[in-house]
């Protein structure tokens, strides 16, 4: 299967669906994200809090004469944002891996009070100079402080990972982020433990189009140029999620889907000018 890509405004090209292994761990992950890999899935996101980058990178290096396809993702988290300790942490996450670099290396959030996050930001700089990873960008990160690293820096994020699902579909963020050439990733695309794939709205339209409420969903992800990150550990799953992209919504099918996000639509309350994670 063929997956199409995004382009980020410095070339940096995505594949346009990834796969979530947030509790993927241990020979089950391995074997789990190995499946995905042979499905068709070329972006694997991770993170150091996720304990998981040895069960995803065992399972890119089992991927064979595909790996050099492969996005590879982890995350820096909150408790490495000092310049040092981040650089360190980097390493320690392509030795975990086993891999040469890690193709993609995100600030996994922002963690405004602490105010360390340009000096994290310099260091995934530094850490691309060396060749430790191929790519950088962020997670969770508001504008205001996108702004900020940019103004320091120079340098700006090819992609930040935001919550973005029907119940939270965050239109003013997906403006600013195209505006600047900078590719958005969902997490939770499906709204995870909520109640999106019953919704009569959704539902209507996945009959409409012969497919499953998740597909809906995914297809509204890449109608809106999100990247969506659907996790799944069965095959069954797995296949499903990827097989989206012949599905044409309609514009106003999209405008409704849109049209159910909530004020209060975060999965968590993790709105990140205050939430902080460690």
């Amino acid at each position: 299967m063929t997956i199409p890509h995004l382009t980020a405004a410095d070339g940096t090209a995505l594949p346009a669906i990834g796969l979530g292994t947030y509790q993927l761990n241990g020979s089950a992950g391995v074997d789990a994200i190995g499946h995905a890999i042979r499905a068709g899935y070329r972006l694997l996101d991770s993170a150091v809090n996720y304990e998981n980058e040895g069960a995803v990178g065992r399972a890119a290096r089992n991927a064979g004469d595909v790996r050099d396809e492969l996005i590879v993702t982890s995350k820096l988290p909150g408790r490495h944002h000092r310049y040092d300790e981040a650089l360190t942490t980097i390493e320690e996450s392509v030795f975990r891996t086993g891999l040469d670099h890690v193709d993609l290396y995100l600030i996994h959030w922002p963690n405004p009070k602490e105010d360390l996050y340009v000096q994290a930001w310099r260091a995934l700089i530094e850490a691309r100079e060396r060749g430790l990873v191929r790519h950088i960008g962020l997670s969770n990160f508001l504008p205001e402080h996108i702004e900020r690293l940019m103004a320091e820096t120079g340098v700006a994020p090819v992609v930040n990972q935001i919550e973005v699902h029907p119940y939270f579909p965050q239109q003013e963020a997906l403006d600013y982020h195209r505006e600047q050439g900078i590719l958005v990733q969902g997490w939770s695309p499906l709204g995870h433990g909520n109640d999106l794939k019953q919704h009569p709205v959704i539902v209507e339209i996945a009959n409409a189009h012969g497919v499953s409420p998740a597909q809906t969903i995914l297809a509204w992800h890449v109608a809106r140029q999100v990247i969506p990150l659907p996790k799944a550990a069965s095959p069954q799953r797995q296949a499903e999620n990827l097989d989206v992209f012949g599905i044409e919504l309609t514009d106003a099918q999209v405008e409704a889907i849109t049209a159910l996000g909530r004020p209060d639509g975060r999965l968590s309350d993790q709105d990140p000018a205050v939430y902080e994670e460690f």
